[in-house]
């Protein structure tokens, strides 16, 4: 991809409808990073993709089990810096260096029972375009997941597509604030 295609706009060289989304980033984060950089040549992707990962943030998944799903996401459509920035997450979370491992790896199972859950039925999601059968709704279930978290997977799922696929197109690199986690 050229790099003129997707510049790395500044809040002084971006469309007004993108500056107030890079300025909270940038509030939030520390630093603005070259993603939102690039995003924000489309106001409309760097803003439907904040918001609906708010969206997603809000929804009754634990911490962990949306972390699962995003690196799952991540990892299948190849978006280093998605597996770089969750891998941040996850070790703020202090999660198992085992978990973090396959999960970038793409491995399985993960050492804990309900998030390998987590992680095949975000896979089973995908792989049938939502159309998963009774015996696997069920055993997202019996981890002790709902109806609702089923739902809110989907919502995950939608909200991550979109990061990772505008990151690959975008081609930008992983931040020096992100780089030991790559």
């Amino acid at each position: 991809m050229s790099a003129t295609a997707f510049p790395d706009l500044t809040p002084a060289s971006a469309p007004a409808a993108a500056r107030p989304a890079m300025a909270a980033v940038a509030e939030k984060q520390g630093y603005l990073p070259t993603a939102v950089a690039r995003l924000a040549s489309s106001p409309e992707v760097l803003n439907g993709f904040l918001r609906m990962s708010a969206l997603f943030e809000s929804t009754t998944l634990d911490p962990l089990s949306r972390e699962v799903l995003i690196m799952t996401v991540a990892v299948r459509n190849g978006c280093h810096i998605c597996v770089a920035m969750h891998t941040a997450k996850l070790t703020a979370l202090a999660a198992d260096a085992g978990l973090i491992t396959a999960l970038r790896d793409g491995t399985g199972p993960l050492p804990d029972e309900r998030l390998e859950a987590v992680r095949q039925f975000t896979l089973a999601v995908i792989a049938t375009s939502g159309a998963v059968d009774e015996v696997t709704l069920q055993s997202f279930r019996s981890h002790g997941y709902t109806s609702r978290n089923a739902l809110e997977v989907v919502l995950g799922i939608g909200t991550y597509t979109l990061s990772t696929l505008a990151n690959r197109m975008t081609d930008a690199p992983i931040d020096p604030q992100l780089a030991q986690f790559a």
